[in-house]
């Protein structure tokens, strides 16, 4: 079984670290967050962005980039993403004049004898060709085919998390364009669902913004496809009183 907790679009709101240790003592699992928990955003930098430090002290396993944690200077998201002792992964954002990215394209590890695959996805800021691409050298590619690809190359019993900032909108058409997305975490459009939504088989789920919930889901091996399948979900208050 893989036990996996959620926040998105935290935006500064801190006070999250110790509650999200005492549950994963209680309860041990992974910890993701789907992106936004700054409160600098695509055009304004601070040097000092505290909630950072409450991401790394509550363990963070992998955060997925969100618009507030790019920023359209190549140097602002290398400076942020050095304040990270957690990895920062964006699988649809690279980088048009060979630099090196600061952050993961990419991100797998084995947890309990499972092996993961996590893509992370960025809402696109202007489309392929746009002028902005020679301004600042960023190109974002298509979400879909991005988790498509990724998705072919998967073992058979391999796990694929798509850790998600597109909104639940577009969540539910990523779902339906690629089936074979085991669990799918999502953020950005602020929706908080109080249960899964299935699209095509796959689970879909947002624990909503500011930190009031965080989501707990267990993943089990289907003895039939031996898939991945949603056993177990909660939506868990955080710092909603």
């Amino acid at each position: 079984m893989i036990r996996i907790y959620h926040t998105s679009d935290l935006h500064d709101h801190r006070g999250i670290a110790p509650k999200i240790r005492a549950l994963r003592e209680r309860e041990p699992g992974l910890y993701v967050d789907c992106g936004d928990s700054l409160r600098g955003s695509q055009t304004i930098f601070f040097k000092r962005e505290p909630i950072i430090r409450e991401l790394d002290d509550a363990g963070c396993d992998l955060q997925a980039m969100g618009n507030r944690e790019f920023n359209y200077a190549f140097g602002v998201v290398r400076a942020r993403v050095a304040q990270m002792r957690h990895p920062l992964v964006c699988s649809n954002l690279i980088d048009m004049k060979g630099r090196a990215l600061p952050f993961a394209r990419d991100f797998s590890l084995e947890e309990q004898g499972w092996r993961i695959r996590f893509c992370a996805l960025l809402v696109p800021q202007y489309p392929v060709g746009s002028m902005w691409e020679r301004v600042f050298g960023w190109r974002f590619l298509n979400p879909h085919d991005v988790v498509d690809a990724t998705a072919k190359t998967l073992a058979a019993d391999e796990v694929l998390v798509v850790l998600s900032h597109l909104g639940l909108r577009a969540d539910r058409a990523l779902a339906a364009r690629v089936p074979r997305i085991d669990l799918l975490l999502g953020g950005h459009s602020h929706d908080t669902l109080d249960a899964p939504e299935r699209v095509d088989g796959v689970p879909i789920i947002h624990a909503g913004p500011y930190g009031k919930f965080i989501s707990r889901s267990e993943l089990v091996r289907d003895a039939s496809t031996k898939r991945a399948r949603l056993e177990r979900f909660e939506l868990l208050p955080l710092l909603e009183n």
